[in-house]
Parts: C-alpha cells; sequence; structure tokens
C-alpha cells in the first residue's frame, strides 16, 4: 500500500472511482522547444514522440460519437507536432463546437512556422492555458531557461493583441520554483494581475496554481539533490481530504500519442496504461464503460490533494486541511 493510499484510509476511504467523463485530455507527445527542471513529461526539443494524423482522426471520429464537450491539449508544446491545426480544425468542426484548451509554453510563438498562431487560435476560440510560473525574470529564468520570461511577455502582448484577456479566455499557470507548495490561488492571482498590468500592460483571465508532480524531470531533480523524502513528506503531511472528490482523475480521460489511454496524464508519463486484460486504447473503450471503474493511485497523487489541492484546471479547494475523522471520502 502506497502513502496515498494510506492517507485515503485514515480517512475512510480505500479507492478513488471514475464519475462520468468531462473532458479528454490529448497529450501529443514529448516534443518541446524548451527543457524545463519541474517538466513531469520530460519533454524537449530531441523528443520524437508525435500524434499523427491517423490517430488524429481515430481520437476525433471517437470523440464525435460522445458527449464530451471540453478537449484539453497538452504536450510537449502542443503547437509544435506538424498537424496541430489539423487537430484543433477537426475538433472545432464537430457539431455541438466543443470547448477547446490549449497548454502553450508561450515562447513557442516565436518558433519558425509560428508567426500566426495567436490568430488561428483568436479564429478558433480556443482557451490558452499559458505557462509563466512566476511574474519574476529570474524565477522564470531559472526554472525554463535564459531569455523566457521576456519572451513570455512579448508572447501575452501579442496575444492580447488579438482579443485574449479580454474577449477569449488566457489563463496562466504558476507553479512553485523547486520542492515547495504553490500559495493560495486567489491571493497569488491579484499578485499577478497587479505585476503584470502596472509593469508590462499585461491583462488575463485567470491563474491555476499547480503543484509540482514528483514524476518525470522534477522527480529526477529531486532524487538528484536528496530532497524527494523531504517533498513526499511535505505533501503527505499537507494532505487535504477535501480535495479528494474534485480530483481531475474522476472526470478527465487522459489519450496519449499514440491513442493509449490513461486515468490522467500523470499516470501516463509513468506508463500505467489502462488496461482489461490487455492495454486499452481510446477505441476500445466507451465513455459509459469507464465509469466507476478504480483509479489506479501512487503516492504522486498526494501532489493533487496537498494543501489546497492541484488539478489541470487549478486549485481543488480552499486549502484548509481538516483533521483525520472530520472528513469522510
Amino acid at each position: 500500500m502506497n502513502a496515498f493510499e494510506l492517507k485515503l484510509r485514515e480517512h475512510g476511504c480505500d479507492k478513488v472511482c471514475r464519475r462520468d467523463v468531462e473532458i479528454l485530455q490529448i497529450n501529443v507527445g514529448k516534443l518541446c522547444n524548451q527543457t524545463c527542471t519541474h517538466c513531469h513529461v520530460h519533454a524537449g526539443p530531441d523528443r520524437k514522440e508525435s500524434l499523427n494524423r491517423e490517430t488524429i482522426d481515430r481520437i476525433v471520429d471517437w470523440l464525435a460519437r460522445t458527449g464530451i464537450l471540453t478537449v484539453d491539449i497538452t504536450g510537449g508544446a502542443p503547437e509544435m507536432i506538424p498537424d496541430f491545426r489539423y487537430l484543433v480544425e477537426r475538433i472545432k468542426a464537430l457539431t455541438p463546437a466543443r470547448h477547446v484548451m490549449d497548454r502553450c509554453n508561450l515562447t513557442v510563438l516565436f518558433e519558425p512556422g509560428q508567426e500566426s498562431l495567436p490568430e488561428f487560435l483568436a479564429r478558433h476560440e480556443i482557451t490558452v492555458i499559458a505557462s509563466l510560473p512566476c511574474y519574476s525574470k529570474e524565477n522564470v529564468d531559472r526554472q525554463r531557461g535564459d531569455g523566457v520570461f521576456e519572451k513570455s511577455i512579448a508572447a501575452l502582448r501579442r496575444l492580447n493583441a488579438v482579443g485574449y484577456g479580454t474577449r477569449l479566455d488566457l489563463n496562466l499557470v504558476y507553479n512553485p520554483l523547486g520542492p515547495k507548495l504553490p500559495p493560495m490561488e486567489s491571493e497569488l492571482e491579484a499578485d499577478y494581475r497587479e505585476i503584470l498590468q502596472r509593469d508590462f500592460g499585461i491583462v488575463f483571465s485567470r491563474l491555476l496554481a499547480f503543484t509540482n508532480q514528483p514524476v518525470g524531470r522534477f522527480a529526477e531533480d529531486l532524487r538528484h539533490s536528496g530532497r524527494w523524502d523531504e517533498y513526499l513528506s511535505l505533501l503527505a503531511n499537507s494532505f487535504n481530504p477535501a480535495n479528494v472528490g474534485n480530483l481531475m482523475c474522476r472526470t478527465t480521460l487522459s489519450v496519449g500519442w499514440r491513442g493509449e489511454v490513461y486515468d490522467c496524464d500523470f499516470n501516463q508519463m509513468l506508463g500505467w496504461q489502462l488496461a482489461n486484460g490487455a492495454p486499452l486504447f481510446l477505441w476500445d473503450v466507451t465513455p459509459e464503460s469507464l465509469r466507476d471503474r478504480v483509479i489506479r493511485v501512487g503516492e504522486h497523487c498526494l501532489a493533487c490533494t496537498s494543501g489546497c489541492g492541484s488539478s489541470c484546471l487549478g486549485a481543488l479547494s480552499g486549502g484548509n486541511p481538516q483533521s483525520a475523522g472530520d472528513h469522510k471520502l
């Protein structure tokens, strides 16, 4: 029994089960123009894994037969795969039109061939979820690489110019620098809003605060620095049972670049594929067949349930852990 399961047991729960699928999250691969220290995907410029057109067609055809209305496109840098725009256009052509989110690292806007990306995203009314782990140049460059902050600010200005942050949703993502929990999302958002507007004239819709996952490159960094046990203890000691009911794995289905399915993107990076005697692909399942299925959990799940909680759409609760026995799951 892992540390997360022990925490569940302490609060009267022995398993976490799926509910109705509300979001299809597509990880298009590991190709990225950045190599970030906190990355759970191990993404980078030399990675070759990439969603191809044939798999896109199979995924979108499957989606068309469901009532799932939200599609979350992630990577890597999703926009760098050759068929990113084809994927977006096929999803948006479905009836009724789906809500599409693009997880953008901002600096991809300055890659060759991406000159018209802001206009493309705006034309299709794509929600942009943009990585900006701090409003400080020093902290951003330390986590994401030299020069990333200045490029990110320039990219945000380009997005603002085509209506993002006013007419269109532009959500920024914060994650801590190192093995710490994020502060209260609402308080941090107020600081972001004030400083970005004052210093750079930038506006945005929401701030999403993420907890760094002990998976991938961040896990390697924790082990290399000798802080793995310290961070896992921090997560376990900050366990908040109020977050369990809102875990994203209960309503999100993760699909990989080959079409394989997982409970979440973090399980995907661990290779924990859904199976039923054999590994399952998206076209092997229906949303209905997944309801009430037990979710595979591990110690990394503590990151989603600690403090204010963490999901791909930000904090899960107000962040006040209740004492053992006060909250039944």
